[in-house]
């Protein structure tokens, strides 16, 4: 710096100090000042991540996750039985072709409901496992339409405060019993152990399902929300395996090779239209070696026609393009009588080679979409053929039940890290918390719960331990998971792919116990954890629990969120004792 006179001017050195350490002091202070900002921003970000209504603030842990109390409200009533990813509300938004407005169609986030779904008036705690495979509270499940349009077929009456379920079906109005022992002596694997998962589409009240119980045979019955008016939440109100979901565009959210037998009794589906292309997926559900039974048009056309409003020839003509098509599919007939025809599909891999042969129809799949890949992955008009490098998945090869299910599944080698030995410590493990499990919740194991859900299991350890108690376990396994779900099903479980950002396709309050270990971990970083919760309570049945295994870090902060719900929580400890995990044992309130 000069003078004006040219003279370079001599500054004291302590001169230049005080300004630069004004400088500093003023610096030092400005950054703490946008660093309070941001720590008060990034506090408001977390807790909006849970909802924007904060009332007040709670004291955690260090180094668990916090967030602010909140109380959800109450939906209103005419949310009691609220769907939300296939809500008949939103139907006109879809196209009508081959029904795919029923599939699943999820609303937007900002659409995404932030209450409690409330139970209808005058419900009441739902009737207990076995005699609820016969009855239900009718203001659980207050609709008539089936009672009233179905009477001469005896699904069900009302008498009194209850719906009785005779066990009766379209093409079983003598009772199911009846219809499953005429089944049973077509195909003598249903009474061996042999077959153990089936699926039923277009299942009405799950009758079919419920009688196989008995025989050891669980049951998916599959059925949309339609204008039968919750026939799935009839099923479960009944304490049978139901989930919603139709064949339409998409492929039904199970894996390839999974089932061991399919059935559908005058289900109403076109099985010969658009290509045979409901068919293909059944193809590609049902294992080597598994069982599809049809019973109902076309089956016994000769004797049957006349009360069909149809004629004989078409009959005839659609009988004969159904078996052409499953025979070029490499299905054949297997046993036939009365009403009931069944089809086995083959294990031989002679036939499927046909399939490579051009201008066949339908085609061999080619290598371009997985098998296992069910989740909105669009249904293919071609043969999803067996994999010939597995000896064991076919229904022949595979224990017979119960041995089947702690045999480790040859498929578990396709896990990422999975193996024989991994399988038995998994299983292992299990039984393992099962036992502290029932320590902390003693409902386990009574008729208090029956509907049971592990919401995203790896093997199904958890089913299987539980498996000598007077429950059902469905078994989630995300669809952004490692695909474990064949293992699953190989050892004899049932279960589903999901996405928890999503609703489940369930009706409201139809389970009685939920499970999950460390799910907001694994899926915290795509999932908000208030959403998955209000999920949660939509589908617990009031009194219902949840059994909530989770890092320290977010143990709280899901306390927090369901005291909000007005569930009553405690927390224990794992059968471990680590400080790194623990448990919350919630339950819903009535």
């Amino acid at each position: 710096m000069k003078h004006k006179d040219g003279k370079p001017i001599s500054l004291d050195r302590n001169s230049r100090t005080v300004p630069m350490a004004i400088m500093f002091v003023v610096l030092c202070g400005f950054s703490f000042y946008l660093g309070g900002i941001f720590c008060s921003e990034k506090e408001n970000y977390v807790t909006d991540q849970v909802n924007k209504a904060v009332e007040t603030s709670k004291e955690t842990p260090a180094g668990s996750l916090q967030i602010k109390a909140v109380n959800f409200p109450e939906c209103s009533a005419d949310l009691q039985d609220y769907t939300p990813c296939t809500d008949p509300k939103r139907w006109k938004k879809y196209s009508l072709h081959r029904l795919s407005f029923m599939e699943r169609h999820c609303p937007p986030v900002f659409e995404k409901k932030e209450c409690l779904v409330p139970p209808p008036d005058g419900y009441k705690v739902p009737i207990k496992w076995p005699q609820s495979k016969n009855e239900c509270w009718y203001r659980n499940v207050p609709y008539d339409w089936i009672n009233k349009q179905k009477s001469n077929q005896h699904w069900l009456k009302k008498e009194g405060e209850k719906f009785l379920f005779p066990g009766g079906g379209t093409m079983f109005p003598n009772g199911v019993s009846e219809y499953v022992d005429l089944m049973q002596d077509l195909i003598p694997g249903m009474k061996d152990g042999t077959i153990r998962t089936a699926i039923d589409t277009g299942c009405g009240v799950a009758s079919w399902g419920g009688d196989l119980l008995d025989r050891g045979i669980l049951t998916v019955s599959l059925a949309p929300r339609d204008n039968h008016e919750a026939q799935v939440q009839f099923a479960l109100e009944r304490g049978i395996p139901a989930v919603l979901g139709i064949i339409s565009t998409q492929r039904l959210p199970f894996p390839s090779s999974s089932f061991d037998m399919a059935h559908c009794s005058r289900c109403l589906i076109p099985w010969t239209e658009f290509g045979g292309i409901y068919l293909l997926e059944i193809n590609r559900i049902l294992r080597p070696g598994g069982f599809w039974v049809l019973s109902g048009p076309p089956v016994n056309y000769e004797n049957r026609w006349r009360g069909w409003n149809t004629t004989i020839e078409d009959q005839r003509s659609d009988y004969e393009k159904l078996q052409e098509l499953l025979t070029s599919m490499c299905f054949k007939l297997y046993n036939k009588k009365d009403d009931i025809a069944v089809w086995q599909k083959l294990s031989e891999g002679s036939c499927y080679k046909k399939l490579e042969a051009p201008d066949t129809y339908p085609p061999k799949c080619d290598d371009g979409t997985e098998p296992d890949a069910a989740w909105y992955t669009p249904i293919r008009p071609c043969v999803v053929v067996p994999d010939q490098k597995y000896k064991k998945t076919s229904l022949k090869s595979l224990a017979k039940w119960p041995e089947r299910l702690h045999t480790a599944p040859e498929r578990v080698s396709d896990v990422r890290g999975g193996s024989d030995g991994a399988f038995k410590h998994d299983d292992s493990k299990w039984k393992s918390r099962a036992k502290h499990y029932k320590k902390l919740l003693p409902a386990i194991g009574t008729n208090k719960i029956r509907n049971v859900m592990d919401m995203n299991t790896l093997y199904g350890g958890f089913a299987a331990a539980l498996n000598d108690n007077p429950l059902w376990v469905m078994n989630v396994v995300s669809s952004y998971a490692p695909n474990t779900l064949a293992v699953v099903y190989d050892r004899g479980l049932i279960g589903t792919y999901h996405d928890w950002c999503e609703a489940f396709s369930t009706y409201p309050r139809t389970y009685d116990l939920l499970h999950l270990d460390g799910l907001f971990t694994a899926e915290s970083h795509r999932c908000e954890m208030k959403y998955v919760l209000l999920e949660m309570d939509r589908i617990l049945r009031p009194n219902g629990y949840a059994i909530i295994r989770e890092s320290s870090y977010y143990v709280d902060a899901v306390s927090t969120l369901a005291k909000g719900m007005k569930w009553s929580c405690h927390k224990e400890e794992t059968e471990y004792g680590v400080e790194q995990e623990k448990i919350l044992v919630c339950q819903k309130k009535l």
